[in-house]
């Protein structure tokens, strides 16, 4: 086996959680149940991956089972990078293809290697009827970079893609252009919808989910058990907020459930604290975190975090597809 590929799969084996990693290696059914069975699994991951890796070199591995393996990686931990939705559309008229899904693949493979000469693609189907892309890019003049890699997460028959993007961002043309070439497909446009959690952006375009949103009057900071930490009053946070440094006037703002940030003001009716003498509302950064977007947004309102009725900003995420906003002070 070659020494790229043992290294790639060692350093793929050491990106896995320690109790996945035989799951994943079951999954992969590249090795026998036998060799599996003489894993010590109980030892430090540098030499259980070590282990692996001898009993891969037994085998030849080649790199395409070994980004087979860093596929299912991803699927089983889908939650360790950024996911951007893109939406493709057809001209005005024109049916959905119902084009087989092989047939997809062999024309994206094809169109990607041919616009560009040192590509890797590999691909894997999911239980819920996707394929999942894998794409390494090299150089003209380089092999593929297996390091620098880029996910698509596409379902058949649907408009939608799910892209991990590359840190080589040049080469974002060229996918888009094999994406909408194998699907029939004449325009794509990226959404103001990403997040970490790939589930929550699949339920959002595709709308597996609860349209009503649970409706909760509660009085405004009522039984609120924020932790308030009061630093140099030259930097003003309360809520565990960081202080922003932007000085802007555009204030973003991320949706939970993103792992982004969201920016906003506050202001105080109290008559003691740091903001008394404020005359402006002083600008801070607050992060919500959660593995379902809309189950995050249904229960704002329960936990206290906002004012119910909802804000229609919130609110109009599943219908507008989009969690990322921009809102102008007038």
């Amino acid at each position: 086996m070659d020494e790229i590929v043992a290294e790639f799969i060692r350093r793929t084996l050491l990106k896995i959680p320690a109790v996945d990693i035989l799951k994943i290696l079951k999954i992969w059914n590249f090795l026998p149940e036998s060799q599996l069975e003489t894993i010590k699994l109980h030892q430090c991951k540098e030499s259980l991956s070590q282990d692996v890796v001898e009993l891969c070199q037994k085998k030849r591995t080649s790199m395409k089972e070994a980004a087979i393996l860093d596929i299912i990686y991803h699927q089983t931990c889908p939650n360790r990078k950024i996911w951007t939705v893109y939406e493709m559309t057809k001209f005005p008229g024109e049916e959905v293809d119902l084009s087989d899904m092989e047939e997809f693949k062999d024309s994206f493979k094809k169109i990607l290697q041919r616009n560009l000469r040192n590509v890797h693609v590999s691909f894997r189907d999911s239980e819920d009827n996707a394929v999942w892309i894998r794409i390494a890019w090299g150089t003209p003049h380089m092999k593929p970079n297996q390091y620098k890699t880029t996910y698509v997460v596409y379902h058949s028959q649907t408009p939608f893609v799910f892209i991990c993007h590359c840190r080589i961002k040049r080469y974002i043309p060229e996918l888009c252009q094999a994406l909408m070439t194998a699907g029939s497909y004449h325009k794509i446009r990226q959404m103001e919808l990403r997040s970490l959690y790939l589930d929550s952006l699949k339920a959002i375009v595709f709308k597996q989910y609860n349209q009503d949103f649970e409706i909760c009057y509660l009085t405004p900071l009522q039984k609120r058990n924020f932790e308030t930490e009061i630093e140099n009053p030259g930097k003003e946070s309360a809520f565990s907020l960081t202080t922003s440094q932007s000085k802007g006037r555009d204030l973003r703002t991320a949706s939970p459930g993103t792992g982004s940030q969201l920016e906003t003001k506050f202001k105080t009716n109290s008559k003691k604290g740091i903001l008394v003498e404020r005359e402006e509302p002083f600008r801070c950064l607050v992060k919500f975190s959660s593995p379902h977007l809309l189950e995050a947004l249904k229960s704002l309102a329960p936990a206290g975090i906002a004012d119910a009725p909802l804000s229609s900003l919130l609110t109009c995420i599943p219908h507008k597809a989009k969690n990322y906003f921009t809102i102008r002070e007038k």
